[in-house]
């Protein structure tokens, strides 16, 4: 079985800075992976790199079975689906819900000319619908909250049906309620065996969704464990990576985190 994404000895040097040291990575295809680290810990340069949108400076990067460097990234890129601001961004906010998702299938934000048939149009009720945000569709993406365009974005990424998509702390910027409903969509999308395989970036465990198998900590470019998230997530993996000591709690396939007491307050029993 070729490997979704396999990163060997990757490193990525900018203006003398080293952003990614030596990273080696294996996601096998129906993985669920967690990248989490805090800033400056290479994250968004590793995504760069597994979204086809940079090159190692040295090491090797292969994506979907394409070694970066020796085949035509734009047409990688569209076997690869993203969630990020920049995509929220471009769409026009008169833009309806239905056709935000639907325009996808041309790669493009904003309908004019193209042509969809009833396949299109089918694929995209049927995505809207498993995400919950059936209610929404024929609202206008700029009348949306924050945690509604965020799951427009992930109907969106699965539209072109690709075979990877890269979610960039979705939660961010989310109340307590919307990143909760957010946590649940795609609590539904990591458990359906026909989903894409997934990677999400985030700075906080509270928002790893359940259903998510695996977990890459780095801290200053550097991996510090990446492995099952059952044996990986652990309190030492997670003080390594964030410098600072942590506690690590799991309620129903949930996660919370929080300093380790010290001194007094510890001997008192406080938090």
């Amino acid at each position: 079985m070729t490997a979704a994404i396999e990163l060997s000895q990757v490193s990525v040097v900018r203006s003398g800075a080293t952003l990614l040291d030596t990273v080696d990575w294996v996601v096998d295809e129906g993985d669920r992976w967690i990248v989490l680290g805090p800033n400056g810990a290479g994250k968004t340069t590793l995504l760069q790199i597994i979204g086809a949108a940079a090159f190692p400076t040295t090491g090797t990067a292969s994506v979907l079975g394409s070694t970066l460097g020796t085949v035509d990234v734009f047409e990688l890129r569209t076997r690869i689906g993203h969630t990020s601001t920049s995509v929220a961004d471009r769409i026009p906010p008169a833009e309806s819900v239905r056709d935000a998702v639907l325009s996808a299938a041309h790669g493009v934000t904003g309908r004019w000319r193209e042509q969809y048939d009833e396949l299109d149009g089918a694929q995209a009720d049927q995505i809207i619908g498993e995400l919950g945000i059936s209610h929404l569709a024929h609202r206008t993406f700029g009348t949306l909250s924050e945690g509604e365009r965020k799951r427009v974005l992930i109907a969106r990424a699965l539209m072109t049906d690709p075979e990877l998509i890269v979610l960039d702390e979705p939660a961010a910027g989310l109340d307590l309620g919307a990143r909760e409903d957010l946590v649940s969509s795609l609590h539904v999308l990591a458990e359906d065996m026909s989903a894409p395989v997934l990677v999400l970036v985030t700075h906080h465990v509270e928002e790893i969704p359940p259903g998510f198998t695996h977990v890459l900590m780095l801290r200053e470019g550097r991996v510090v464990a990446a492995g099952p998230l059952a044996t990986t997530l652990t309190d030492e993996n997670l003080t390594r990576t964030f410098g600072t000591a942590l506690e690590l709690r799991q309620d129903s396939g949930r996660f919370t985190a929080r300093r380790v007491r010290y001194g007094r307050r510890a001997a008192r029993g406080e938090d």
